[in-house]
């Protein structure tokens, strides 16, 4: 079982704990990543974009010039595709880019990101992450101490409001749950930052 170091707020050791060999010490599937964050940015797509086709612009209903005599190409709309305010030809229309992906894969690429960040040492358990108040500069400090000042993602057992806003202001941190937490995610930030009580509920979950 992976075995890692607990630490305070301050950055001080003050424990250690075994981690669950299925979840966090899982052989790393790639193509199960690939698939699951592909299937996910693709979901962030709202695919409202639209073009307007010549049948949807206006004007054009009547020829521009006679067929034959003028010296001219024949014309039967200025709203065609060639024309200046013409309709597009071919453009983008309303669609969806939902993608789905099984539950099987799910999991393995959850495992997966999970192992790769003990695997690497970017896995960082923290015994507790409270605040007294809002204050952008007690993170601040609480991420220097833990050696994880770039990018980093908090993860925590509950909706603890002083420490989401707290973290809001850094724009290289972001907050999140342990049952909200997604594979992108761990994948995009750096330092992975999880209290002990998330770590256990994380287990429990995928038990």
């Amino acid at each position: 079982m992976p075995n890692v170091k607990v630490y305070n707020m301050k950055g001080e050791e003050v424990g250690a704990v075994e981690l669950s060999e299925e979840i966090f010490g899982a052989e790393i599937n790639e193509s199960a990543l690939h698939a699951v964050v592909k299937a996910y940015l693709s979901n962030q797509r709202q695919g409202t974009q639209s073009t307007l086709t010549r049948a949807e612009v206006s004007g054009g209903g009547r020829k521009p010039w006679k067929q034959k005599g003028t010296g001219r190409a024949r014309q039967g709309s200025t709203r065609s595709p060639q024309w200046t305010h013409g309709g597009i030809a071919l453009g983008p229309k309303p669609r969806t880019y939902k993608m789905s992906v099984n539950k099987k894969i799910k999991r393995a690429a959850m495992f997966s990101a999970l192992s790769s960040k003990v695997a690497s040492g970017e896995l960082i358990v923290i015994d507790n992450i409270a605040l007294d108040e809002y204050k952008t500069k007690t993170i601040t400090a609480f991420l220097a101490a833990v050696n994880a000042s770039g990018k980093a993602l908090i993860v925590l057992d509950k909706v603890d409001d002083k420490v989401i806003r707290s973290a809001a202001n850094i724009p290289t941190v972001s907050t999140t749950q342990y049952n909200t937490i997604n594979v992108y995610d761990i994948l995009k930030y750096g330092k992975m930052i999880i209290t002990r009580e998330a770590v256990a509920k994380l287990e429990e979950v995928y038990a």
